[in-house]
């Protein structure tokens, strides 16, 4: 991301699909105290194809009833439309299969297409940042929450990732950060 022009943009994109149910996780409180949390009495999904860009915090999330070719099209389509003044956006995709059907690249070679698609390489997720996002995702939505329907649940998450993430971006991108080490081999001696 250093050697980007001003004219360019890099973005990282995912699908996840959270259950319309609590989540328990751990929490303090006083031994004496007996915890409980509501629970729902279905477990229906939400899928939502998403994008993120690390250097503002601006999401672009759709929900689909399908994550595909084509909500991979819709969705680019959005990060598009987001930037219409750059020349270059990049987007970070791990290797679906949807990610790497034709119709995609069929529409990301179309005339005056301004995405360039970059793959992370299988089986590392640890690689793509919004994955991190999911997850600050659950830790303020799902974990020790309840939500009567699943439509105020897809509104809460979709609210969260849509408008609380930027706007909040100063906050919250620590815990979305795309900064990792890279250990080199040749740099240790192992030990047997």
């Amino acid at each position: 991301m250093n050697s980007l022009a001003d004219n360019e943009a890099v973005l990282f994109a995912d699908a996840v699909h959270p259950t319309h149910a609590a989540r328990p996780a751990g929490c303090w409180a006083p031994s004496h105290e007996k915890l409980a949390i509501e629970q729902t009495s279905g477990r229906e999904r939400i899928n939502i194809h998403g994008a993120i860009d690390l250097a503002t915090g601006q999401t672009r999330m759709i929900e689909v009833i399908t994550v595909d070719a084509v909500s991979t099209i819709r969705l680019l389509e959005s990060i598009e439309a987001l930037y219409p003044m750059l020349v270059l956006i990049h987007v970070f995709l791990e290797n679906a299969r949807y990610h790497h059907a034709r119709l995609v690249q069929q529409w990301v070679a179309r005339p005056g297409c301004r995405i360039k698609l970059h793959f992370i390489p299988a089986y590392c997720p640890h690689l793509n940042p919004i994955e991190r996002l999911w997850g600050l995702m659950h830790r303020n939505v799902t974990h020790n929450k309840c939500y009567a329907t699943c439509a105020q649940f897809a509104d809460a998450t979709l609210g969260f990732l849509r408008e609380n993430v930027p706007q909040n971006w100063a906050d919250l991108c620590d815990s979305v950060t795309d900064n990792f080490r890279i250990i080199n081999p040749k740099d240790f001696r192992v030990v047997t």
